[in-house]
């Protein structure tokens, strides 16, 4: 049986990731940031549910999860801005740039969430915080390093960087190459359209 690793997100605009990799770009030209490993910015996408391992039959179960979750909520927008870390900025191993979103987002999100676990998809330990994330810390970076990085996350303001129009939520594929991850769109399901 064919097992393929998968996450459900939502897309990003070619708009926002420009605006994102150019805060990226700013960060790298701060100081020693040889300990982080950053994401392209082509891979940046808002994670609604991180499934891991998906079986050939599970997959097709997924896509319906989908529609019906897609169905029941109405297109949204968010906005990016703000720049942070968790499990904080003193403490990074995780940068991220922040999403200010309506309800309706953990509403979505909460709803595949609910959905996926009846298929034995594990809930996330901490609740959901919707972020877009630039970079991790490596696990062998010192602890002057780490130190290093939060001194240059405090001292670097992120005001808006744009908006995005949820139009639908995909099943991306990820598959590992030496060179990193490729994801790549395998489903896409419209969400509903508010009356005019």
């Amino acid at each position: 049986m064919a097992v393929i690793r998968a996450f459900i997100a939502i897309d990003l605009t070619q708009d926002i990731r420009n605006q994102i990799n150019a805060v990226t770009q700013k960060l790298r030209c701060q100081g020693n940031t040889n300990s982080i490993r950053w994401v392209p910015a082509h891979n940046i996408h808002l994670t609604l549910k991180f499934l891991g391992e998906v079986s050939s039959t599970n997959l097709e179960l997924l896509k319906k999860i989908i529609s019906q979750e897609a169905s029941r909520n109405q297109s949204f927008e968010f906005s990016v801005k703000g720049l942070g870390a968790f499990p904080s900025v003193h403490r990074p191993r995780v940068i991220w740039v922040g999403i200010d979103a309506p309800p309706s987002l953990l509403t979505l999100q909460k709803g595949i969430e609910n959905e996926t676990q009846r298929l034995g998809y594990t809930n996330e330990d901490r609740g959901f915080s919707p972020h877009l994330t630039l970079g991790r810390i490596s696990h062998n970076a010192s602890p002057n390093e780490v130190r290093q990085v939060g001194d240059i996350l405090s001292h670097t303001e992120v005001g808006f960087l744009g908006k995005t129009f949820v139009r639908n939520i995909d099943l991306f594929r990820s598959d590992l190459h030496p060179t990193g991850a490729v994801y790549t769109s395998i489903f896409q399901a419209p969400l509903i359209f508010p009356p005019q």
